[in-house]
């Protein structure tokens, strides 16, 4: 799923470039946590539930299929809209980190 694909990984750029290469390079095994689980993507229902839009529920089918894969169950509340935003962010983050960590390594 690639809703507001382009958004996240410019907050994810933004996130990487107030970084100094060393404190990159000392945390890289832990970039996904520090960009996408230290802090909220969103604060607010009324900004959640505009930043989700007629996309809400292709989001929560993202998610519920991601959290049932990787945990066996589902564990987002889905009626609040801040933890939906969060979630989907929190996932599409980490596809974006690896994409981020890949082209570290072909430069290395």
């Amino acid at each position: 799923m690639d809703y507001k694909r382009e958004e996240i990984k410019e907050y994810f750029n933004d996130f990487i470039n107030d970084q100094d290469s060393q404190w990159i390079e000392d945390n890289k095994d832990d970039l996904h946590y520090h960009a996408f689980n230290t802090d909220f993507y969103i604060i607010g229902r009324y900004r959640a539930r505009k930043w989700l839009g007629e996309n809400t529920f292709d989001v929560i089918a993202h998610i519920k299929e991601y959290e049932e894969f990787n945990f066996g169950e589902v564990y987002t509340d889905f009626s609040e809209p801040e933890r939906v935003v969060n979630m989907y962010t929190y996932i599409i983050g980490e596809e974006i980190v690896s994409e981020y960590i890949n082209k570290l390594e072909e430069v290395a």
